[in-house]
């Protein structure tokens, strides 16, 4: 049995996993057109790939990340030094097998782990541009990741597969460069952001902009941090990644180191000090502004009103090969959500199959330890590559 990232760590897990960790500066001489209108660059992109790209470089998964993952992946995150988002996927022998495909992850444009953002330097002044940083979109981040791989010379990834903002990403792909990608897995997503969801996410920025850390925005040229109204926010929206069930059966009304409720407010149930752990952690590593830029690029997710409401005109003469996932107790993004998405595919005469994954975890199933989905995607990623006729020998052998 081949060791798995858990037995792992350091310095054998980077060379076991071929891991490659690195930064490019794109849109230096021509600058990105942005959907809003706005004309951006340079943009330095932080990015890691891990296996090889193989010979005919046609091996390569894009895989992309949620509202606050990052490019760690698979490695440790240097920050929290907790196992990567995805370390349960991504390795070797894992569903998605960096022995087989060349795994490439990028911080989204808008991030605050290395790619360009809010907190980053404008060269023309040296400050970080705040909230002088231009609007984006989640089909801006995507035109950041196509340019990635014209760097690394891959004219056609094998798959796109990402969850939540991912799968965003990922239909995004499939919608605007049907050429570029072969087959793409979006799970526990949408076509077109929910009122719900964008209430939830205007909870969580008004929460950030109450805080007078935040001075409007310029809390890094003042030496301040609106950790409190981050924390605030990610409490919110991490209630909204879980399901009652997951709740209740991890927390129910258990009392946190205590044997009575203190008539106060203190953290006196686990599920409070959960969440207020969750808040506290999450300001170690996300960038406040960040967080505002990302959510509003969510917020304007809507494939659909981009195609006079027909979501099947954006996968019109489509040749990519679909796998959509939802999950039974995601809330967040409901499995209607993605059955849209099938029918929709299923109107444009594309190749699509569809698994509902029964768990009671929530929207954060496809992040777990879930063998259903995991075993839903190894399937589709060997069948697909069997259907490509996908070599996996590289230039090295």
């Amino acid at each position: 049995m081949k060791r798995t990232n858990a037995t792992l760590s350091g310095e054998d897990l980077r060379r076991r996993l071929n891991a490659v960790e690195a930064s490019v500066r794109l849109y230096d001489a021509e600058p990105l057109a942005l959907d809003s209108g706005a004309r951006f660059g340079p943009v330095d992109v932080a990015y890691q790939t891990y296996g090889r790209l193989n010979a005919a470089k046609s091996n390569a998964v894009v895989v992309c990340h949620a509202l606050t993952g990052d490019h760690y992946a698979a490695l440790p995150h240097p920050v929290t030094g907790k196992s990567g988002w995805w370390s349960s996927l991504i390795g070797p022998g894992r569903v998605i097998d960096t022995d087989r495909y060349f795994v490439v992850c990028s911080n989204v444009l808008g991030g605050c782990m290395g790619t360009t953002g809010p907190k980053s330097a404008d060269p023309a002044t040296g400050e970080p541009y705040m909230l002088g940083f231009p609007v984006i979109t989640v089909a801006d981040m995507v035109r950041v990741q196509v340019k990635l791989l014209d760097h690394l010379g891959i004219a056609q990834a094998f798959a796109a597969i990402g969850g939540s903002m991912g799968g965003m990403q990922v239909l995004e792909w499939a919608s605007r460069y049907p050429e570029r990608v072969f087959c793409a897995l979006p799970v526990a997503t949408c076509a077109r952001y929910s009122a719900q969801n964008i209430a939830f996410d205007e909870v969580g920025r008004q929460a950030i902009m109450a805080d007078p850390e935040w001075c409007g925005g310029r809390y890094l040229l003042e030496g301040r941090n609106p950790h409190k109204g981050l924390a605030v926010a990610r409490m919110a929206a991490h209630i909204t990644y879980l399901s009652e069930t997951a709740l209740t059966r991890k927390f129910g009304r258990k009392l946190q180191d205590r044997e009575k409720i203190g008539y106060g407010f203190d953290a006196d149930f686990e599920v409070e000090s959960y969440l207020r752990h969750q808040g506290s952690t999450f300001v170690e590593r996300f960038d406040a502004n960040s967080y505002l830029y990302i959510t509003r690029a969510m917020d304007y997710f809507d494939m659909p009103g981009e195609h006079d409401g027909h979501l099947s005109h954006a996968f019109r003469h489509t040749p990519v090969h679909f796998c959509v996932v939802s999950f039974s107790s995601d809330w967040l993004f409901p499995t209607r959500d993605s059955q849209a998405i099938v029918r929709a595919l299923n109107a444009a005469a594309a190749s699509v199959s569809f698994v509902e994954v029964q768990s009671d975890k929530g929207h954060d199933a496809f992040l777990l330890d879930e063998p259903e989905f995991h075993d839903t995607v190894a399937g589709f990623l060997a069948g697909m590559a069997e259907r490509r006729g996908l070599s996996f020998a590289t230039e090295e052998d």
